[in-house]
């Protein structure tokens, strides 16, 4: 297997598109590998991330009618878009799916989802084996124990994945704070999905815009 390392191999919001895959209310009901509220907020976070860097963001549910929509906090970042619903449990066998990820051109493709060791596992290992630049996003992804979920991050690493969480590819595209074009949009996603990163720059905002005690003469 060919090392990820060197500058190239870091993530590029120029050269990414991201697959949020089945993030619907049954996969949620047996998600046991993390805290369920926390994967809604990191896979808003990063929806968001994708959003103010401008990637391409690709939706996708499997039977909805069944299954759930898609959570909203993931729906409303992109008001109006086409989710792709399909049989397929293996995302990269549809079709229709794999022409939209085309479409845009890009080659690092970013994928979470639930179950990670079922819908997120499928798909990275086919597309890495068609040659895409595959990234997990494993903590915007979750299954149905801790260890499936570890052993499918495993499976994937060692088929070529990489794997990120979602803060630490923000910072990725981000790359420089010199590059201010989305370092407003970026903040505001770090500010309310972030923890306790957003509780901080919250509390740093305060500090600059207190006043300095005037000693009394």
């Amino acid at each position: 297997m060919t090392p990820r390392n060197g500058l190239d191999s870091l993530l590029r919001p120029e050269d990414s598109v991201l697959v949020l895959i089945d993030h619907q209310p049954y996969q949620l009901a047996n998600l046991n590998s993390h805290e369920p509220q926390m994967v809604v907020n990191n896979t808003t976070g990063l929806a968001k991330a994708a959003k103010a860097f401008g990637v391409p963001t690709i939706l996708t549910t499997v039977i909805a009618d069944r299954g759930g929509k898609l959570f909203p906090q993931v729906t409303d970042v992109f008001p109006g878009q086409e989710v792709i619903d399909r049989t397929f449990i293996n995302t990269w066998q549809d079709q229709a799916v794999v022409d939209a990820v085309k479409a845009t051109g890009r080659k690092q493709l970013v994928i979470a989802g639930l179950w990670t060791e079922v819908c997120v596992a499928m798909p990275a290992i086919q597309a890495l084996g068609e040659g895409w630049d595959v990234t997990v996003i494993t903590d915007a992804s979750g299954g149905v124990s801790v260890e499936a979920h570890e052993v499918a991050i495993r499976r994937m690493v060692a088929a070529g994945a990489n794997v990120m969480t979602w803060l630490a590819l923000a910072a990725e595209w981000q790359r420089d704070w010199a590059r201010t074009e989305h370092s407003e949009d970026l903040t505001a996603v770090i500010r309310d999905h972030a923890g306790g990163s957003g509780i901080a720059f919250l509390w740093e905002q305060q500090l600059l815009n207190t006043p300095v005690p005037v000693a009394a003469g």
